[in-house]
C-alpha cells in the first residue's frame, strides 16, 4: 500500500462561509470531508493539519514549518507528498521548497490548492486534490504545482491571475 503525506496549510481550498458574518475564512481543516469524496485504492493518505491560514497570512517561519513538515514526511517513508496552499503564495512556497531540497527531493512534493472554495459551486478544489494524489505516482521526484490538468516543476511556475491558473513565464 502506497503512503502519502497529505498538508493541510488552509488557503481558499479549504475556506468555508461563515453564517454569522457573511465571509469565506480557514476556520478549521476539510481535507477529510475532500479525501471522503475520492476513491483511493491501495493507498493511505496520511493528512497533517499543519496550518488554517490564507496564504496571504503565512510567514517565513510558517513556510520553515511548512519545510519541515516535508522533510518529516520524506523521513518516514512517503511515497509523496501533497501540500494544499493558498494559491496566491504557493508558488513563493514551492520555491522555497525547491531551493530546500536542492532540487533533489527524492520523491514527488506537490502543492495545489483552488481559485474557489471547496463548498462553493464550480469549485476546482477537488479535481486538483485528485489530480495532485494521482500526480504522485505519474511525475519524477521533485517539487511541482499541480492544478488545472497541469504539472508545473519548480523552479519556475508563477500564477496567472487573469487566467486564473498556474503557468511557467514566456
Amino acid at each position: 500500500m502506497r503512503r502519502i503525506t497529505l498538508i493541510s496549510t488552509g488557503g481558499t481550498i479549504e475556506k468555508t462561509y461563515d453564517e454569522r458574518t457573511g465571509e469565506l475564512d480557514n476556520r478549521s481543516s476539510i481535507v477529510h470531508e475532500m479525501l471522503g469524496l475520492i476513491r483511493l485504492e491501495d493507498t493511505a493518505v496520511h493528512a497533517v493539519p499543519l496550518l488554517n491560514k490564507d496564504s496571504l497570512d503565512i510567514t517565513d517561519a510558517d513556510r520553515a514549518q511548512i519545510i519541515d513538515a516535508v522533510r518529516a514526511a520524506i523521513d518516514e517513508g512517503s511515497a509523496g507528498v501533497v501540500i494544499l496552499h493558498g494559491t496566491d503564495t504557493l508558488c513563493d512556497t514551492g520555491e522555497l521548497l525547491y531551493e530546500d531540497l536542492s532540487g533533489l527531493s527524492p520523491v514527488p512534493v506537490i502543492l495545489t490548492g483552488a481559485m474557489r472554495p471547496f463548498e462553493m459551486k464550480r469549485s476546482d478544489a477537488l479535481q486538483n486534490l485528485t489530480e495532485a494524489l494521482f500526480a504522485v505516482d505519474a511525475l519524477d521526484p521533485g517539487v511541482y504545482v499541480v492544478a488545472h490538468g497541469r504539472a508545473l516543476k519548480f523552479p519556475g511556475p508563477i500564477k496567472d491571475r487573469d487566467a486564473g491558473t498556474f503557468v511557467m513565464p514566456a
